[in-house]
Parts: structure tokens; sequence; C-alpha cells
């Protein structure tokens, strides 16, 4: 089995768990591929290890069965630039707040190996959004794709910026607002779900567009088919507005056409039988809990 490790900035205080989890892929014999600078950190904190690395260019291949992130939700929105369109499967182990992605416990660490190895998971296809290269931003190049959401926003004002909305080359409205997400399934859990948009199911074939403090007291989240093609312009007092796909961020000229749509290819989710996405809402969103229950 061939298995690679990320992380960002992982506490020193969670270093045990990486421990528990080479330990346990040591007895299943795995082949282990640590991110470069992960490696480095590990280095420190065990010495004697020495493992493969990969970067976000190279190191990485269909060969490799698992995928392990260990950190919040934003780690796993980093790890997918690693794995783009390479269909390995990925797992979050939380050692962050929330969670929606990153949803094992750290305490359960060796659970991820064991269930993995005894089959007592599915995989979840989750859908992707992209910037289409014809937009020509002169940004993301080749990362020109998000798994939660692709959000344009004000850039240095307190103005609210006009976002002229197209779906399928049929004008919808203008939304007079701070900004404006294009959400995932995935996403509805995160920026969306902040500004009042819905929960999606994951495997709900659908994408949802929700404004940002919107001045227009009409304008309401909307859910779309995921097939649809999205142009957006945005205009406003500052020259330039901004455009982020999930963590990444670029500063570019108001009026100028995106097209976004649903990318190519799915990020292939893990999801163990242990943990799944109802039990998350639970357990995360606190449903059904009441004081007087």
């Amino acid at each position: 089995m061939k298995v690679a490790l990320y992380a960002q900035h992982l506490q020193p205080q969670d270093s045990i768990f990486v421990e528990h989890l080479l330990d346990e892929l040591a007895q299943v014999e795995a082949q282990v591929l640590v991110e470069a600078h992960f490696a480095a950190q590990l280095k420190q904190w065990i010495p004697d290890f020495s493992p493969s690395v990969f970067t976000v260019k190279e190191g990485l291949d269909t060969e490799v069965d698992l995928f392990i992130s260990f950190g919040g939700d934003g780690t796993m929105l980093r790890a997918v630039t690693y794995v783009r369109d390479l269909g390995i499967p990925i797992v979050g182990i939380n050692t962050g707040r929330l969670g929606f992605l990153s949803t094992f416990a750290k305490e359960d660490v060796r659970k991820v190996v064991t269930e993995f190895v005894s089959g007592a998971y599915s995989i979840e296809e989750r859908t992707l959004v992209e910037v289409m290269p014809s937009s020509d931003l002169g940004a993301f190049e080749e990362l020109n794709f998000a798994l939660n959401e692709i959000t344009v926003s004000r850039k240095d004002t307190t103005s609210m910026i006009t976002v002229e909305t197209f779906l399928d080359d049929e004008y919808l409205t203008s939304y007079w607002a701070d900004g404006l997400i294009v959400s995932t399934p995935t996403g509805s859990t995160g920026y969306s779900l902040s500004c009042g948009g819905p929960v999606i199911a994951p495997s709900a074939k659908s994408l949802v567009l929700t404004p940002i403090a919107p001045h227009n007291l009409n304008a309401r989240p909307l859910v779309i088919s995921d097939e649809t093609e999205i142009r957006l312009k945005v205009s406003g007092r500052e020259e330039n507005h901004l455009i982020s796909l999930d963590s990444r961020i670029a500063s570019i000229p108001n009026e100028k056409e995106i097209r976004i749509r649903k990318s190519p290819f799915t990020l292939r989710m893990i999801e163990y039988k242990s943990e799944s996405f109802w039990k998350t809402l639970r357990n995360k969103l606190l449903w059904g809990e009441d004081r007087r229950n």
C-alpha cells in the first residue's frame, strides 16, 4: 500500500498522533510519502524518519492508494491542490476545530489505516468548480479549480459591488452586495452557510449562488444544476475586485468576464462507515440538541 501524508502547520502536541499513524502504517508495510515541508517538520520530532517526499508539482501519481491530511478544513482544501485530477482517495484527520472535511478524530488515527485495509469505507465523488481558461484572468494558472467555492468580493473599499450574473448566457440578475459565492455541495457547509446558504448533500448534482450581505433585500441563495455555466461581471467604485478559489486569492480588474463551470474531474473523498456526512452534521451543528430535552 502506498500512502501520502500532508499537513500545513502541525502543533507539537499533535506529533504523537502522527507517530501512531506511522506505527500503524509500518504494521501493514505501507510505503509512505510525505509532503516536503511536512517531512522537514517531522524530522525535528522523529530524527530517524526519512521518507520519500512529494511537492505540489511532483512525487504523486495514480499509484498512491490513500492521501491523508492532518489539520482542519483549510488544510484539506490545500491538500486538494496536490491531489488534483489524480483520483487518489483522500481523508482528513481533524486537529483543528469544526471540521466538515477533516472529520476523523485525531484520537482515532489508527482506525484510518485499519478500516481502510478492512474495506470499511465508501468513496464519495465530490464535485469541484473551476474558472474556465477562456476567462483569461492572468491568475491561478493550472490551479483554476476549487472544492468549496469560487467567490468574488469587494477590494479596498467599504462600498458594495455589483455582480452582473448570467446562467447559460441568460441574464439572471445583478447582485448589489459585498460579493457572490458560487458553492459546491461540499462548500455548502462553509462560507455559503455563514451567509445564509442551504446545506446540500455532497452527492447532490447542484451548485448554489449565495450573495454576501446583499442590499437587494429580496436576493436569496439560489440552487442550480451543476451543469450550468455561470458568467459574472463585477463593477464598482474601485478598479479591481477579489476572486478566491477556496483559500487562493487574486485581484483582477472590474468588468473582466469570469466564466465558471463544474470541473471535468471529481475529488474521491473517503467516507468511513463509522463517520458519515449526516453524523458530522448532527455533531458539528448540534442538530437535535435542546436544553429542554
